[in-house]
């Protein structure tokens, strides 16, 4: 898989990850947790190693952190979380949370998730990272409405990291976002890359494109993947899912050419 780097380390990152809001909240029996267990499997033996979760997403944490410990395969992760609440003591009650449920001392990058009371969370993290008990320091948004503050949050503040929603029915983080980021040395990571599902859901249907070979794609979701790694800025994109067939699906992404912005704005004109 092809890699980019994160602009405050220059350390390599492959370029396709995997999220867990809702496909990994699942129960402890192995009939719900044999498919993701197949999906990050995939995940590793194709070179990828982001996985994204958060306290916001039920019981992923636990699960991803569970599936990592039996299967000896913490050192493929590049493991990402957040901190999801209001409040420093909080903050530190709920990451430290995150480091038992994750099984690990140690977490590749902590986000401040939505935006919310930043304020107060970045001290915390920068004294985490300081500690050496996180890698990376970001924040994250889902929403094109919170731009303008996410906008003056990467202005302000010195991050590793910003995740934010991108896809080819939503192209609003390319305006500002994405520039800034490059200007400021963030990495990026993308979440929604497929619309929230409702755009691949309604391409499914569809032959694809003649052009779609000049990017050896091979699927929509690997369109719509090439579509955000076709920009430059973005470091890696997260979609979320819990079948394995998809995850196979997704990884193809992370090979072959990427659209460069004249195909990316046909790809646009296509939908």
């Amino acid at each position: 898989m092809q890699t980019r780097t994160i602009p405050s380390t220059l350390e390599p990152l492959p370029v396709i990850g995997c999220g867990t809001y809702r496909t990994f909240d699942v129960g402890a029996g192995r009939a719900h947790r044999a498919p993701l267990v197949a999906v990050l499997q995939i995940l590793f033996a194709a070179g990828g190693s982001v996985i994204d979760t958060s306290p916001m997403y039920g019981a992923a944490e636990r699960v991803v952190g569970d599936l990592l410990a039996q299967a000896n395969s913490r050192s493929h992760a590049f493991l990402a979380t957040k901190v999801w609440t209001s409040g420093e003591q909080a903050a530190r009650e709920q990451m430290n949370h995150s480091f038992e449920l994750l099984h690990d001392r140690r977490i590749d990058l902590i986000q401040v998730h939505n935006l919310i009371d930043w304020k107060s969370h970045l001290p915390a993290l920068r004294d985490l990272k300081g500690m050496g008990r996180i890698r990376y320091v970001g924040v994250t948004h889902y929403s094109a409405s919170s731009y303008p503050e996410l906008e003056a949050v990467l202005r302000s503040e010195t991050l590793d990291f910003v995740q934010i929603n991108y896809a080819m029915n939503d192209t609003g983080a390319q305006q500002r976002i994405l520039p800034l980021a490059a200007d400021r040395g963030i990495a990026v990571l993308v979440n929604q890359p497929f619309g929230g599902g409702g755009l691949l859901r309604t391409l499914l249907g569809r032959p694809l494109p003649p052009w779609a070979q000049e990017i050896d794609c091979q699927s929509w979701a690997q369109i719509l993947l090439k579509f955000v790694l076709g920009d430059p800025a973005v470091t890696c994109v997260i979609p979320g899912t819990g079948r394995p067939e998809h995850m196979t699906d997704n990884v193809g992404a992370g090979f072959g050419r990427f659209p460069d912005a004249a195909l990316r704005a046909r790809m646009i004109e296509s939908l």
